[in-house]
């Protein structure tokens, strides 16, 4: 048998591959080349993309020259000043839960970003020491002016912990059957704000709805294991779990109402 015969063979014998292959992937009653369906796939792929640009966008307002210590300090007359000004009249209840929405996302979480998460973990200095999911949501309440003792929130299960937070306002109980569905149910069910949200009965963390995209924030149990903020549709946490409770922070008039009166909630 000559070279070229091989060659002949050997370009035949690819083609079949290839052509077997396209078979496979796409199936005999598809589109081929299916360009309606890499289309929408890169479609998609974009809008992940600029979710997650706008997470590390979101994660990254805070300022990296202000300390931890001024944020926490700066709570105190931020909601003296609210107070004096809602009684007056010169604000209105919406701006008090905008301000004080703004304060926990863009000044007290970013300092948490990056802190090693442990089951165990407790720390109250952010990036010093470990902290749990529980105590990362206690912590963080408490440090923005909600009078609670951390240690018995963290160790709360989930719905307990949703039903301190609630201050007797709605629980929403979500039960689907699969991740796209849960994302869905989330989606309408909330408007733009922070949230609680308890994942069944193993953990818990910020749920946040801003420019009209979800995002997770929480003490990730999950490989790399540190303080994160990711998009909600694309954690692996939010994957693995088909119940969960949620409850409105930023929405929330008693837990606000509370915060401006400096009332224990727990």
């Amino acid at each position: 048998m000559c070279v070229c015969d091989i060659e002949d063979k050997i370009q035949l014998l690819k083609r079949m591959i290839l052509l077997f292959s396209m078979l496979f992937l796409f199936g005999p009653n598809n589109q081929w080349p299916p360009t309606v369906g890499l289309a929408m796939e890169h479609s998609i792929v974009k809008e992940r993309a600029k979710t997650l640009f706008k997470a590390k966008s979101l994660a990254a307002k805070t300022d990296p020259d202000a300390t931890y210590a001024s944020a926490k300090a700066d709570i105190h007359e931020l909601r003296k000043n609210l107070n004096e000004r809602y009684k007056k009249g010169d604000i209105s209840f919406d701006q008090i839960k905008i301000e004080f929405t703004n304060h926990l996302v863009d000044r007290i979480i970013p300092h948490w970003y990056g802190t090693p998460w442990s089951f165990e973990g407790h720390t109250a200095v952010p990036n010093q020491g470990e902290i749990a999911c529980g105590y990362f949501i206690s912590t963080t309440l408490r440090d923005m002016g909600i009078k609670l003792n951390r240690y018995k929130l963290a160790q709360k299960s989930p719905i307990d912990e949703a039903k301190v937070i609630s201050c007797g306002t709605i629980i929403h109980n979500i039960d689907q059957d699969s991740d796209t569905k849960a994302f869905e149910h989330i989606n309408r069910l909330t408007t733009e704000g922070l949230y609680f949200i308890g994942f069944d009965k193993g953990h818990v963390g910020y749920l946040l709805k801003r420019d009209g995209l979800l995002f997770l924030i929480h003490s990730n149990y999950l490989s790399p294991g540190l303080v994160c903020m990711e998009p909600l549709e694309a954690s692996r946490v939010f994957k693995s779990f088909s119940k969960f409770h949620i409850v409105a922070i930023s929405n929330n008039d008693l837990l606000l109402q509370h915060w401006l009166n400096s009332d224990i909630i727990l």
